[in-house]
């Protein structure tokens, strides 16, 4: 053993095990009790929207008019809805739908707003507040709002409320982004791509992106419980999904439009789609702040 090395081991303190980064993570969001619980529920929503076929006991289209409101029982355990559908069967299916939906509106406003929030951030100047300015436009109305607008501009159906929750929540990932790359592009690493001489597009794929991550994983996660309600409050009012689609807004829609009796007899038919989103909503929301928690050390518990 050479002389530094027995150097480096008599300085190294006995029985100190050096944490990465991912253990680190690991220790701080499964430490997190309603971080957990948010992940156990959306795991179980979402393989439940994979294994819909499987799980689902009845068809969720088949209708039985003589059994309409019929209250939960063993062969259907959260009872019938207006036309006799099993809504277990509807919610199952209505994961895959809401779901996938949410995370599709997610994607897109977070491609678009990443893209806008790192010209924003890295460019500066007059980009800077084009750019800026026609975000605080779009923030200047209430999201669902906006949606609605976008929607009856584009028409019914779910597909475009999903480009309308996504259009929504570009301006909010732009922000964050914009903000992280601030922070990060006066850093010595990125000062060095720039006097290696390595070009705008090698810089900001390489040194600033990668190290603007961790708050744009947060801000899109916590995006994706409000584009999940956003998307079943447009279902709600009919702008979304379309019957018979298994939609949980649409399910709640397609229950108060049956008339009174929904009230008299068929609670159930409006209390376990409105559970179904509730339980998504604040499961994610769990998992965002657990996130936060594990990926910026200023807000570790």
């Amino acid at each position: 053993m050479t002389a530094e090395a027995q150097r480096d081991v008599a300085l190294s303190p006995a029985g100190v095990e050096t944490r990465s980064r991912a253990k680190d993570f690991r220790r701080v969001f499964f430490s997190n009790r309603l971080a957990l619980f948010g992940t156990v529920v959306m795991t179980i929503f979402v393989l439940a929207a994979i294994f819909a076929p499987l799980v689902a006991p009845y068809d969720p289209l088949a209708q039985d008019l003589t059994a309409k409101f019929a209250p939960p029982s063993l062969a259907h355990p959260l009872g019938r809805d207006e036309l006799g559908r099993d809504i277990l069967s509807r919610i199952i299916y209505g994961a895959r739908v809401s779901l996938t939906a949410g995370l599709a509106a997610v994607a897109f406003s977070t491609v678009v707003g990443t893209t806008i929030g790192l010209v924003a951030g890295y460019a500066g100047r007059w980009a800077d507040s084009v750019l800026m300015r026609l975000m605080d436009i779009l923030l200047a109305f209430p999201s669902i709002l906006l949606a609605i607008v976008v929607v009856s501009i584009l028409g019914q159906g779910l597909t475009n409320a999903m480009l309308a929750v996504g259009i929504v929540y570009v301006p909010q990932i732009a922000r964050v982004v914009r903000s992280a790359v601030i922070s990060v592009r006066g850093r010595d690493y990125v000062e060095a791509e720039r006097a290696l001489g390595a070009s705008h597009l090698h810089i900001i794929r390489a040194a600033i992106l990668p190290n603007s991550m961790a708050p744009l994983i947060v801000q899109a996660t916590l995006t994706l419980a409000t584009a999940i309600l956003d998307i079943a409050a447009l279902s709600f009012l009919g702008l979304g999904a379309q019957p018979p689609t298994p939609e949980w807004g649409a399910m709640l829609t397609s229950a108060f439009q049956s008339g009174y009796g929904v009230f008299v007899e068929g609670q159930h038919a409006i209390l376990f789609p409105g559970i179904a989103i509730a339980l998504a909503v604040l499961s994610v929301n769990f998992i965002g702040d657990g996130l936060r928690d594990a990926l910026d050390p200023r807000h570790r518990r």
